[in-house]
């Protein structure tokens, strides 16, 4: 009978030899694992990707030069070429470019839609509320495009006609008017000649549907931009339910500014 004190002699007997016969753990170099850990691969940017990069920086010539390397046969491509050339100022240009995307597809409701702020930004506003409405016949659940078409009847002094086409835009996208930056296919036309008679328009409607702080908001905006008739404010029907709200009271305290 083998004694406890030997069986654990013999086990760690046991232990030392199997150790010895097992070869020992190589270091492994920095090198070596990395050649070991598989390395993740990219596709390569596209040429509309890397004008995209260039249009979020405002590279707008960059941009251009990269989006006519892309697809010829694209219309969005063209679009976006547009609306580079759109940012530049060069409004002839995006329109040829506009138009090169209709060619391409006649149904691409984006370009009409730019056409339509080319003739906006040339203060043509009846042809340009001709092209929101196209676009808009294309593509109806577009909320930009309704916001241009409403942009487009304030400039005519269409004040009805300019709420029916911002209550539908912000039924669309609330936050529409919110919205801020160059990327897209859609350019949205924010340029009038009344801002503050444009920010007490857009209070009314914000205060209508109950954003009582966007309302605020574009209320102080109009007072900023010079809006005057406080009465006007007050008996509105819009702000009705906002005359104890503590922000309210404070706008209405302010000065409008005098320009």
């Amino acid at each position: 009978m083998v004694s406890i004190k030997t069986s654990s002699l013999l086990l760690s007997l046991a232990v030392i030899v199997a150790t010895a016969q097992t070869p020992a753990a190589q270091p492994v170099t920095q090198q070596a694992a990395a050649q070991q850990t598989p390395q993740p691969t990219f596709a390569p940017l596209t040429p509309e990707q890397r004008g995209d990069l260039f249009m979020a920086r405002r590279m707008f010539r960059e941009a251009i030069a990269v989006y006519k390397t892309g697809p010829q046969n694209s219309p969005v491509i063209w679009n976006k070429i547009g609306i580079a050339w759109h940012n530049l100022g060069e409004l002839s240009l995006a329109r040829t470019s506009y138009e090169h995307a209709l060619k391409v597809d006649k149904t691409y409701a984006e370009a009409v839609n730019n056409i339509g702020t080319v003739y906006y930004a040339q203060k043509k506003y009846r042809t340009a509320v001709g092209r929101y409405k196209r676009a808009l016949a294309l593509a109806p659940e577009k909320a930009s495009f309704w916001s241009n078409l409403g942009t487009a009847y304030f400039q005519e002094g269409k004040y009805p006609l300019m709420r029916d086409a911002y209550v539908k835009a912000i039924s669309l996208d609330p936050d529409i008017f919110e919205h801020r930056g160059i990327g897209g296919t859609e350019m949205q036309e924010r340029t009038v000649a009344d801002r503050a008679r444009m920010h007490f328009e857009l209070a009314c409607l914000y205060a209508k549907i109950g954003k009582d702080e966007l309302a605020i908001q574009y209320l102080r905006h109009s007072f900023e931009e010079g809006f005057k008739d406080k009465d006007k404010v007050r008996k509105s029907p819009e702000f009705a339910g906002m005359l104890e709200n503590p922000d309210f009271i404070e706008v209405m305290a302010l000065e409008p500014r005098v320009l």
